[in-house]
């Protein structure tokens, strides 16, 4: 085991070390210049054909047992990225880097919007539909096909496949275990039982149950959450605009805390903020555009659009909210605590009452990543394996469910990290490829539709 550590320890340095980092950037500025700003250019578009048209019945109609409809793909996108990382992950970047690392998870969520958009319009083009009905779209699709490179598109399922066991379901299983244990003092081994249940039945009901389910926890979550985030900025409205300028200032600060090396403070922010910038949204990882792919839209480029506003929603809205909450509450920060530094937080206007109710945001975020990832890993399992029955990944997610429920699962958290990080790998090269596909598509839909 010590063995396993050491070298996951190093293939994750290199995953998540400058380079990937700075390559997830380099690609995201790449496709905003190319598609000349999209989502600063074109926001009052994207926001009638996304936010908007929410309030249209189609959106939210699909089309098929196969497909989901507009509003059931970003849900259940979503659900897959609005995890524990929305709320945990954002206190840990403020904890290592500072508030200064906030402004770098915006410059990350900026640029990944068009790297979003871009995944999406390819996963569209992409798609194809297998002989029982069965969409077949993600960046394995597009990696394939459009670089025809199938070895290269298995390798991203098989690590898909992976980080569904891992980050998508044993931790987040264990976080629900965890959290109901310690504020309600429920068995753990009663969570796995009902977790195990729970997402047997919704995963068995197919893309359908998925969706619905989904539909109906996203929202809730998030409003749920965000609610109790407003009335603390509410109670604390006076320490509000400093520490919101603080985020500038600390951004640029070039003297460390400790008083050391000159240019090590925002060495720390910038790293810390786009590594916790890409955990939170998934842009340039590839892992959500099977969700999108499944989407009923006909337009790749309107289903792009749904990548942006799914970014915008993620970092933009819930952890710029989660931040303020934790920056305005004073709270101390320790490197080595995540939900505790979020429990006081919500404990400095809430009383006693906030453990519960960050306990609860915890277990409804955590249980919305467990579904949202058992639909992109079931995907990714139907292209790694075509002949085999899906219902085999289904039984062994469950499984493994109820073993994170039951279980201490520190290691899993690193070699879950390193599995996304190497789903980015080929990706971000298949995005480069691909790009003029996507610049070519995108100047089709304006031009046709003569839109400014």
């Amino acid at each position: 085991m010590n063995l396993i550590i050491d070298i996951n320890e190093k293939i994750n340095s290199f995953v998540w070390g400058p380079f990937t980092l700075s390559a997830f950037l380099l690609v995201g500025i790449y496709f905003t210049l190319r598609l000349k700003g999209i989502q600063f250019k074109k926001a009052k578009l994207i926001t009638n054909k996304t936010l908007l048209s929410l309030l249209k019945k189609q959106t939210r109609t699909s089309v098929g047992k196969h497909s989901l409809s507009q509003f059931g793909s970003l849900s259940t996108a979503l659900a897959a990225t609005i995890g524990t990382g929305s709320i945990v992950g954002v206190a840990t970047a403020l904890a290592i880097g500072g508030s200064g690392s906030i402004f770098w998870m915006w410059v990350c969520a900026f640029l990944g919007m068009s790297t979003a958009y871009a995944e999406n319009v390819l996963g569209i083009l992409y798609r194809t539909r297998d002989k029982n009905g069965r969409i077949t779209g993600g960046a394995y699709t597009y990696i394939e096909k459009g670089m025809k490179a199938k070895p290269l598109a298995k390798l991203f399922a098989l690590f898909c496949v992976l980080a569904s066991f891992g980050m998508g379901n044993m931790a987040q299983g264990n976080s629900i275990s965890a959290s109901l244990s310690q504020s309600f003092h429920i068995p753990k081994i009663c969570c796995g039982v009902v977790l195990f249940a729970f997402v047997l039945v919704v995963m068995l009901g197919g893309a359908q149950r998925t969706q619905s389910v989904c539909e109906l926890i996203v929202p809730f979550m998030t409003i749920f959450f965000l609610a109790g985030a407003v009335i603390i900025l509410c109670l604390k409205h006076k320490r509000l605009l400093p520490e919101f300028l603080s985020i500038f200032k600390n951004a640029f600060c070039f003297k460390s805390a400790a008083g050391g090396i000159a240019g090590a403070g925002i060495k720390k922010a910038v790293s810390i903020g786009i590594r916790r910038g890409v955990f939170s949204n998934e842009a340039g990882l590839g892992s959500t555009v099977s969700v999108h792919s499944s989407s009923n839209i006909k337009q790749p480029v309107e289903q792009g659009f749904w990548g942006i506003f799914e970014v915008f929603i993620d970092t933009i809205v819930v952890c710029t909210i989660t931040a303020l909450v934790i920056l305005v509450s004073g709270t101390p920060l320790a490197k080595d605590e995540g939900a505790e530094i979020v429990v006081r937080a919500f404990e400095s206007g809430f009383g006693s009452f906030g453990g519960y109710f960050v306990s609860v945001s915890i277990v409804l975020f955590a249980l919305a990543t467990l579904i949202g990832w058992s639909f992109i890993g079931e995907n990714a399992f139907c292209y790694l394996f075509p002949r085999a029955k899906n219902k085999i990944y289904k039984i062994i997610f469950c499984v493994f469910v109820y073993l994170g429920a039951v279980s201490s699962l520190e290691f899993v958290w690193e070699i879950s990290d390193t599995f996304n990080g190497l789903m980015a790998i080929p990706n971000l090269i298949a995005l480069v490829v691909l790009s003029k596909e996507v610049i070519n598509e995108t100047n089709r839909y304006f031009n046709r539709n003569n839109s400014s």
